[in-house]
């Protein structure tokens, strides 16, 4: 059974001063990274604790408009123990979330604003309507990262600015596929599941540039029959 002291071990960055953005996937043996749509449905408890853990260990939670809606995220909220954890480590309790949206397609009284413990941030661009963007600025801090497309490196530098260096992307493939092309993937964190799945379920990235990065295996471990692998950025 996986032990969270020895998971913080694994996770941790040498220097959280340094702006760092780890992705956290799941996927099927095959290459699935849903079931019936959900990534959620692949997991178990050990997938669940590595997950809190990459969370525990976030200035900020990153995460596609799209997953908000499919994977159902409202207010999220770590457990008091964790809190209380970052906070004897000098961290905010609770690390917020960011939504990246190109289009701006989510409700102000959507569970994730309503529902939300930390002021949530919304990351989208110039061309989108100035009226949606104020509607949004009631519940969250709304971030223009671009002129008329979201620009990840903007993105992350701004973030840094606010004092979130350590950036944890969840999803979705879209998002994570636009992360890889503009190079801004120090590490991916990705359980591997025992399931075969078949079916036409989509990868853990998918966008229409392709760009290839070489990575570096830091560690492999398995609990049960879950296979949890994390890979840094390949330094020259």
């Amino acid at each position: 059974m996986l032990r969270r002291s020895e998971l913080i071990d694994q996770y941790s960055v040498s220097d959280r001063s340094q702006p760092h953005l780890r992705v956290n996937f799941i996927a099927s043996l095959d290459g699935a990274a849903t079931h019936d749509g959900l990534s959620g449905a692949l997991n178990n408890a050990d997938d669940k604790m590595v997950f809190d853990t990459l969370r525990l260990l976030s200035d900020v939670i990153l995460v596609g408009a799209g997953t908000v809606r499919a994977e159902g995220y409202g207010g999220v909220a770590l457990p008091t123990t964790d809190a209380e954890w970052r906070v004897a480590n000098g961290w905010s309790a609770q690390p917020p979330v960011a939504i990246v949206t190109a289009r701006l397609e989510i409700d102000p009284a959507h569970p994730f604003f309503a529902d939300a413990v930390t002021r949530p941030l919304v990351i989208t661009h110039a061309a989108t309507p100035a009226e949606k963007r104020a509607a949004l600025a009631d519940v969250a801090d709304v971030l223009v990262c671009g002129d008329d497309a979201v620009d990840p490196r903007r993105m992350l530098t701004e973030l840094a600015e606010r004092g979130y260096a350590q950036v944890l992307c969840e999803g979705g493939p879209h998002l994570f596929a636009e992360l890889i092309a503009a190079d801004c993937v120090d590490e991916l964190c990705l359980t591997l599941s025992p399931v075969l799945e078949g079916g036409t379920a989509g990868r853990i990235a998918q966008g229409a540039t392709q760009a290839t990065r070489a990575m570096t295996l830091v560690h492999a471990f398995p609990a049960g029959d879950m296979l949890f692998l994390r890979y840094a950025r390949a330094r020259a």
